[in-house]
C-alpha cells in the first residue's frame, strides 16, 4: 500500500500597497507526519514589502531614545541577508522532506514483505550517507552565505561609504564659525593655527642660535597666517583650500629647515619649558601687584565721591538753617518709640548710606514707619547731615551722630580704642610690610566698624534693630523681620557654611587652648550686613562684655588676624539664630558667578569683597543693582560726576 502524503494549500495574504513589513506564518500542518510538508511553504509565507523607489525596505519609524534611524544602506543589506537566509533554509527543508520520503519508502517495502519469506539480514548504511550529505549541503550552504554577504557588502556598502566620507570631508570646511573651525582638528584654521605655533617656538630657538635669516622667514610667515585668521574671524566664510594651501606650504618647509638645523624636538621643549617658567614668575608679580593695586583701589575714595563730601560739607558749615534744622530732629521722639522700626548704620560714606536709605523705604509698605540711626566721624558728619537733611526719603526719619560725641566710649572701656592708640598695633596697621596687604587695611581698626558690639549702649532704650552695613542694597520689605521669632537668641543672621572655608577654624586659631576648649571648629559662621539684634536679650546675656573678654585676649592677634567677623563669632556663639539664606545674599563684591535668580528673590544683597559699586573696580553685571537708586538728580552729584 502506497502512502500519498497531500502538500497542504498556503495562502499568502500580500498587498502591494501595504506600507509596513508583515511577516505571515501559517501554522497549519505542523503536527504529525505531514509537518515536513509545510516546512518549505512556511518559509516561503514569510514575506516582506517593498517600496517601490530603489527597492528599499519599508519599515515602521521607531522613535526610541539612544537608537538612531536606519539608512537605505542598512535595509537594504539586511534584506538580502533576509532572503539569502530564506533560501538557505527552504533548500535544507526541501532536502529534510526528501530523506524523509526515502525513509518512508523503505519502511513501506519492507512492510510489504511477506512473514515467511527468509532473507538474509543485510547490515544498512544509508543513515551514514544522509548524515554525510546534509554536512556537505551545510558547509556548500555557509560558503555560498560568506561569498554572497562579502559581495553585496563591496558592492553595496563600500560605495556610500566612500561617497558620505568624501561628503564629510567637503562638510568640514564649511557652515562653521570661525570658532568652530579653531576647535575642529580638520579645519584649515586649526592647521594653520598649529603650525603657526610651532613656528612661533622655532623663531625663538632660531633668535637664540643667531639664525636671524630664518627667523625672519618664519615671522614673515606667521604674520600672513596671523593676517589670514583676523580675515576669516571678520567673515561668514571659512578659509578655503585656496587661501591655506599657500601658507601652509611655506610654513612646513621652514619648520623643516629649522628640523634640518638641528633644531628638534627636545630642544624645543627645553626651551619652551624655560619661557614657560619666566612667563609663571611674571603671571606671580601681576598676581601680587593686582592684590596691592585691588586693595589700594578698595581703601581710596574715588575723585567724584570726595568732590560730593566737599561740597555737602562746605553747605553744612554755610547754611545755618540746616544745622538749627539738625538740632531740633534730636528731640524727636520717633527716635525712640518702639512701635516703629529702627534701622542702624555705621559709615563715612553719604552716597553710600543714601542708597542703603532709599533702597530700603523704596521697598517697604509703610516707609514713614521707618525711623534710620546713622552714625559717622567728625570729619563726614557735615557732609552726611547735609545730605539726609536736604533730601526727602518717603517721610522716613533719619538721625545722623558724630561718634566723637560719645565720651562713653574711651580707651579705658573699650579695648578696639586701646588698640588704636597702641604704637604696636600702629605700627601693624598702618606700616607697609612684606605680608599680605589685607592685614594691614586701617578699615579693620576702624572704630565705625566696632561700634556694631556698642548698640545696646547708643540706642539704650530701643528693643530690637536691624543692622545694615553701607555696601548693602535693599530689595524686599525687611519689616516682617522685626516679627521674627529669635527664640531668645541675640542676633539673627544668616549662615554662611555652604562651603567648607565659612567654618570656625578658618576664622579662628584652634591651636590656642582657649579657642580649642570652648569652641567647635566646625561650627557654622555667619556674616554681618543684614542682621537681627534683640537688644533685651543682648543685655541680658552681656554680650558687650564677651567682646571685650575676646579682644583682650587677642591684643596680640594670637586668636585672629583681623576684622570685626572673629569676635563676632566668639561674641554671638551660641546666641545666634539663623536665618532664611534669600534674606541675606553675598558675594558681590568678589564671585563672578552668583546665581541671577538667587539674587532676584534676595531681600539684601551685599557688596562684601573689594569691588565696591561706587568703585571703577566693581563687577558690571552687579552695578546696575547699586545705582538705581542713586539720586542722580542732585545737583552735586551731577556736578561732580561731569566734572
Amino acid at each position: 500500500m502506497r502512502i500519498k502524503v497531500k502538500k497542504p494549500k498556503l495562502t499568502q495574504s500580500h498587498s502591494s500597497n501595504s506600507s509596513t513589513p508583515k511577516l505571515t506564518f501559517f501554522m497549519c500542518g505542523l503536527i504529525g507526519r505531514e509537518s515536513f510538508h509545510t516546512f518549505p511553504y512556511l518559509i516561503h509565507s514569510l514575506h516582506v514589502d517593498f517600496c517601490p523607489l530603489n527597492g528599499i525596505l519599508r519599515r515602521p519609524t521607531l522613535n526610541l531614545p539612544g537608537f538612531s534611524q536606519p539608512t537605505a544602506v542598512d535595509l537594504d543589506r539586511a534584506f538580502h541577508v533576509s532572503v539569502l537566509f530564506s533560501e538557505l533554509l527552504t533548500g535544507f527543508a526541501r532536502l529534510v522532506v526528501i530523506v524523509r520520503d526515502f525513509l518512508i519508502w523503505g519502511w513501506v517495502r519492507k512492510m510489504r514483505r511477506r512473514a515467511t519469506e527468509f532473507r538474509r539480514p543485510v547490515r544498512r548504511r544509508f543513515s551514514c550517507w544522509i548524515w554525510a550529505l546534509l554536512f556537505l549541503f551545510s558547509v556548500a550552504a555557509f560558503v555560498l552565505f560568506a561569498v554572497h554577504h562579502n559581495h553585496r557588502d563591496e558592492d553595496r556598502v563600500e560605495q556610500p561609504v566612500l561617497e558620505i566620507n568624501s561628503r564629510n570631508d567637503r562638510l568640514t570646511h564649511e557652515n562653521r564659525n570661525f570658532t568652530e573651525q579653531i576647535l575642529n582638528a580638520r579645519s584649515y584654521a586649526r592647521q594653520l593655527a598649529e603650525q603657526m605655533t610651532l613656528a612661533k617656538a622655532y623663531v625663538i630657538i632660531a633668535k637664540e642660535h643667531n639664525n636671524l635669516h630664518l627667523a625672519w622667514e618664519l615671522s614673515s610667515r606667521i604674520r600672513s597666517c596671523q593676517l589670514l585668521l583676523s580675515k576669516a574671524a571678520m567673515r561668514d566664510e571659512p578659509i578655503s583650500l585656496e587661501e591655506a594651501e599657500p601658507i601652509i606650504k611655506s610654513l612646513s618647509s621652514l619648520i623643516f629647515k629649522a628640523q634640518e638645523a638641528h633644531y628638534d624636538i627636545a630642544t624645543t621643549i627645553m626651551t619652551m619649558k624655560s619661557h614657560i617658567q619666566a612667563l609663571e614668575e611674571r603671571a606671580n608679580t601681576a598676581t601680587i601687584q593686582g592684590t596691592v593695586f585691588g586693595q589700594l583701589a578698595a581703601e581710596s575714595i574715588p575723585k567724584n565721591l570726595e568732590c560730593i563730601n566737599i561740597k555737602l560739607t562746605a553747605d553744612w558749615l554755610q547754611n545755618k538753617s540746616l544745622q538749627l534744622l539738625a538740632d531740633e530732629s534730636k528731640n524727636s521722639p520717633r527716635l525712640v518709640d518702639n512701635n516703629l522700626y529702627h534701622f542702624c548704620i555705621f559709615s563715612d560714606n553719604p552716597l553710600a548710606v543714601s542708597v542703603v536709605v532709599n533702597s530700603t523705604v523704596s521697598n517697604a509698605e509703610h516707609p514713614k514707619q521707618l525711623v534710620f540711626h546713622v552714625v559717622t566721624n567728625g570729619v563726614k558728619y557735615g557732609a552726611m547731615q547735609a545730605w539726609f537733611l536736604t533730601n526727602d526719603f518717603k517721610g522716613a526719619t533719619i538721625e545722623v551722630q558724630n561718634i566723637e560725641e560719645f565720651a562713653w566710649l574711651s580707651a579705658s572701656y573699650s579695648p578696639a580704642i586701646k588698640q588704636l592708640l597702641d604704637s604696636d598695633s600702629r605700627k601693624y596697621y598702618f606700616e607697609s610690610s612684606e605680608d599680605n596687604p589685607k592685614f594691614h587695611n586701617p578699615k579693620y581698626i576702624s572704630l565705625l566698624n566696632h561700634l556694631r558690639f556698642y548698640v545696646p549702649e547708643i540706642y539704650p532704650q530701643l528693643e530690637k534693630v536691624i543692622f545694615l552695613d553701607d555696601d548693602v542694597v535693599v530689595q524686599k520689605d525687611l519689616i516682617p523681620l522685626f516679627s521674627l521669632d529669635l527664640h531668645g537668641n541675640v542676633n539673627g543672621a544668616v549662615e554662611t557654611c555652604l562651603e567648607a572655608f565659612h567654618r570656625y577654624y578658618k576664622y579662628l586659631n584652634f591651636s590656642n587652648p582657649l579657642i580649642s576648649t570652648k569652641f567647635d571648629p566646625q561650627a557654622c559662621g555667619w556674616a554681618f550686613g543684614m542682621n537681627v539684634f534683640d537688644l533685651i536679650a543682648w543685655r541680658r546675656q552681656n554680650v558687650t562684655s564677651r567682646y571685650h573678654f575676646w579682644m583682650e585676649q587677642n591684643k596680640d592677634r594670637s586668636i585672629w588676624a583681623l576684622g570685626t567677623l572673629p569676635p563676632g563669632l566668639l561674641a554671638f556663639y551660641g546666641l545666634t539664630e539663623p536665618l532664611d539664606r534669600r534674606w541675606h545674599v553675598l558675594g558681590l563684591g568678589y564671585d563672578l558667578n552668583i546665581d541671577n535668580r538667587l539674587i532676584e528673590t534676595a531681600a539684601v544683597v551685599h557688596y562684601n569683597g573689594n569691588m565696591k559699586p561706587w568703585l571703577k573696580v566693581s563687577i558690571g553685571r552687579y552695578r546696575a543693582l547699586w545705582e538705581q537708586y542713586v539720586n542722580r538728580g542732585h545737583r552735586y552729584l551731577q556736578d561732580c560726576v561731569t566734572s
